[in-house]
C-alpha cells in the first residue's frame, strides 16, 4: 500500500513527515533541516530556487524572489518573477513538489499521497487552492486538514488516557488560529475554532523594519518601491532581531543604503523589547476577538480550560505568550517544538488513513470552521428585499452532520426558486462566498409560501451535499459541493504542469552546495573587508572544487566554507524565524 505523508504547507517555513515505527517523524530536505522556507526564487540563469537557497538569494536579489503566497491562497493574485508568471497556487505547488523529492529520497520509494494542513480559517476557495496546489505537485491529497487540529493530535496521540480542554493557540508566520479542544477516552474533539487568515510573524516583521525606518524618516512603502534591496537586508536582520529579543533585551540593527549594502558607517539602532512590543501592539490587539468568538462558541469560560498549548514560531515572542497568558487565564505550555508540531499533527492524520496500527485507539472529532446556508429575500414594510443570509449549520457545528430549514416562495404561482450555498458569517450574503448554485422547479402553483426543504448534510472530508424537496410533491434536487473539487478545469490543471514541467528547477542532489553559495553570497556583502577577502579565499576554492567535479575536494571545502559562515554569520537559526 502507498505511504501516505504529512505536510504542513506554511506561509513561512514548510514540512513534510511520516510514520516511524508509531511516531510522527519529520523527514529532512536535502540540506538536513526539518524545515524549508516557504520562498521561490530564478536565478539569473533562469534556474528555479525552492527554499533555503531561496531565501537566502532573497536577501541579494528581492525582485527574483517571492514569499508569503500562501496569503493568496484562493485569489486571481499573480507575480511575475524573472520571465515567468506564477499563480499563488503554482507557487505553493514547487514548494510541495520539494518536499515530495525530499520524502521519495528520504524513504527511496515514490510518494503519491498526502494529508496537508490549512488554517482553521480558511474559506472553500482557499482550501480547493491548497488541493490544486498538491495536485500539481504530484500528490493525490487525501485530507485537508486545520492546523490547530494538526497539534492537537500530535498532542492527543500521546495522551490517549487524558481527560482535558486545552485551547490551541496558533500563531504562525502568516495565520492566527485559536481552537477549544477535549480530550477523552482517547478522542480528540474540537469544540470550537477562530482566527485571521492574514495574521502572523511576519506582520511583527514588517512592523519593526517599519518602525525603525520611521526612525529616520523614510516611509516603508516608498522604501519597498525605490530600495528593494534595502528593505530586503533590513527586513533580515528585523526578524533576527525579533528571535533574539525572545531571549536577550536589545539587538542593533545597522541600516542598509539605497543599494543594499552595509557600508561601514552604516547608522546603527538599537531595538529592545519595548519598541518591538510597541511596533507590534496593533497586530497584538487583533488576537482578542478570535479568542472571545471561540470561547464564546464552545460555552467556555476561562477556568474551564486545563491547558493552553502555543504552536508556531511566533509563539516564541515574550509579547505573545503574555497575551496569551492574559486572555486564556492559564500560563502557556508545549512540549512539542512549536514549529513542528503542527507538521507531527498532519503525519498523524496520515497515519489515521493509511490505518497504522499503533493509531488504533485514536478518534478524531473536528468542526465547521464558518457557517453554511443560503440566501433569502425578506418583506420589508411593502417591499421583498433579498441578498440576506440564513445560516444552515453554523460555524463550530461537529461534523459530520446534517441540518434542514424549510423556506416558501415569495409570490403567488411560483414554479421555481434559485438556491444560492454561501459560506461566511455576515448578515447580507455579498459579503460571504459563494459556494453553488441549484434550481428547484416543479413548484405546484399556488399561493405564496409553497414550502421546499434545504438539508445540508457535511461531512468529516469537507463535502456539502445540500438537497431540496418540494414539501408538496415531494420533489427532489441535489447539489454536492466538495472541499476537492477543483476551481481550475482540466485543461488548465493540464496547462499549470505542462509549465511547471518546462520550469528549469535545481536538482535537489545539488541543493547544499546551491544553499551555501547563495549564503555566502548574502554574507559577503555584510563583512568587513578583511572577513570579506578570507570568505573570498575560501568561495574560490569551492567553485574551483565543484568546477572539477571531485566528489572529495567538492566535500572537504564545502566543510570549510561551511565551518566560517557558521563561525561569522550573525543571522540566527532559520528554523526559529517566523
Amino acid at each position: 500500500m502507498s505511504k501516505t505523508v504529512g505536510i504542513d504547507l506554511g506561509t513561512t517555513n514548510s514540512a513534510v513527515g511520516t510514520m516511524v515505527d508509531g511516531t510522527p517523524r519529520l523527514i529532512p530536505n536535502a540540506i538536513g533541516k526539518y524545515l524549508t522556507p516557504s520562498v521561490i526564487g530564478i536565478d539569473e540563469s533562469g534556474e528555479v530556487l525552492v527554499g533555503n537557497a531561496a531565501k537566502e538569494y532573497q536577501t541579494l536579489q528581492p525582485t527574483r524572489c517571492v514569499s508569503g503566497f500562501k496569503r493568496r491562497m484562493g485569489t486571481d493574485w499573480k507575480c511575475k518573477i524573472g520571465n515567468h508568471t506564477f499563480s499563488a497556487i503554482e507557487l505553493s505547488s514547487l514548494v510541495l513538489g520539494s518536499l515530495k523529492a525530499d520524502a521519495e529520497s528520504h524513504l527511496n520509494t515514490e510518494i503519491h499521497k498526502a494529508v496537508i494542513t490549512v488554517p482553521a480559517y480558511f474559506n472553500n476557495d482557499q482550501r480547493q487552492a491548497t488541493i490544486e496546489a498538491g495536485k500539481i505537485a504530484g500528490f493525490q491529497v487525501e485530507r485537508i486538514i486545520n492546523e490547530p487540529t494538526a497539534a492537537a493530535l500530535a498532542y492527543g496521540v500521546h495522551e490517549t488516557d487524558t481527560e482535558k480542554t486545552i485551547a490551541v493557540f496558533d500563531l504562525g508566520g502568516g495565520t492566527f488560529d485559536i481552537s477549544i479542544v477535549d480530550f477523552f477516552e482517547g478522542a480528540i474533539e474540537v469544540r470550537s475554532s477562530a482566527g485571521e487568515a492574514i495574521l502572523g510573524g511576519e506582520d511583527f516583521t514588517r512592523a519593526l523594519a517599519m518602525a525603525v525606518l520611521k526612525e529616520h524618516s523614510i516611509i516603508y512603502e516608498h522604501a519597498e518601491v525605490k530600495s528593494p534591496k534595502m528593505v530586503a537586508r533590513l527586513i533580515r536582520q528585523c526578524e533576527n532581531a525579533k528571535v533574539a529579543l525572545s531571549k536577550s533585551n536589545s539587538f542593533d540593527i545597522y541600516i542598509p543604503d539605497s543599494n543594499g549594502d552595509l557600508a561601514p558607517e552604516a547608522k546603527k539602532f538599537t531595538v529592545d523589547r519595548s519598541i518591538l512590543n510597541e511596533a507590534c501592539k496593533p497586530i497584538l490587539s487583533r488576537i482578542a476577538i478570535p479568542i472571545r468568538r471561540a470561547m464564546g462558541d464552545a460555552k467556555l469560560n476561562h477556568q474551564d480550560l486545563d491547558q493552553v498549548i502555543l504552536v508556531g514560531g511566533a509563539t516564541r515572542m515574550p509579547s505573545v505568550v503574555d497575551i496569551a497568558s492574559t486572555l486564556l487565564g492559564h500560563p502557556p505550555s508545549g512540549s512539542i517544538n512549536p514549529d513542528e508540531v503542527v507538521a507531527l499533527g498532519a503525519v498523524v492524520q496520515a497515519g489515521l488513513i493509511d490505518q497504522d496500527q499503533a493509531l488504533d485507539e485514536v478518534v478524531v472529532v473536528d468542526v465547521a470552521p464558518f457557517s453554511l446556508g443560503v440566501e433569502i429575500a425578506k418583506e420589508i414594510g411593502d417591499t421583498q428585499v433579498s441578498g440576506y443570509y440564513l445560516p444552515i449549520i453554523n460555524r463550530n457545528t461537529v461534523i459530520p452532520t446534517s441540518r434542514s430549514h424549510t423556506v416558501g416562495t415569495m409570490v403567488p404561482n411560483q414554479q421555481q426558486l434559485q438556491i444560492s450555498v454561501f459560506q461566511g458569517e455576515s448578515r447580507m450574503v455579498k459579503d460571504n462566498l459563494l459556494l453553488g448554485e441549484l434550481l428547484v422547479d416543479g413548484i405546484p402553483l399556488g399561493p405564496a409560501g409553497q414550502q421546499v426543504e434545504i438539508r445540508f448534510t457535511y461531512d468529516n472530508n469537507g463535502i456539502l451535499e445540500v438537497e431540496t424537496t418540494v414539501t408538496e410533491t415531494n420533489k427532489q434536487a441535489k447539489l454536492v459541493i466538495t472541499k476537492s473539487g477543483s476551481n481550475l478545469s482540466d485543461s488548465a490543471i493540464k496547462k499549470a504542469l505542462a509549465s511547471m514541467a518546462k520550469l528549469k528547477i535545481h536538482p535537489r542532489e545539488q541543493a547544499e552546495n546551491k544553499f551555501l553559495m547563495k549564503r555566502a553570497e548574502r554574507l559577503f556583502q555584510e563583512l568587513p573587508l578583511g572577513l570579506r577577502r578570507d570568505l573570498e579565499i575560501y568561495l574560490d576554492s569551492f567553485e574551483s572544487a565543484m568546477e572539477s567535479r571531485d566528489a572529495q575536494q567538492i566535500s572537504g571545502t564545502r566543510q570549510q566554507l561551511s565551518l566560517f559562515l557558521s563561525a561569522h554569520d550573525c543571522s540566527l537559526n532559520d528554523d526559529n524565524i517566523d
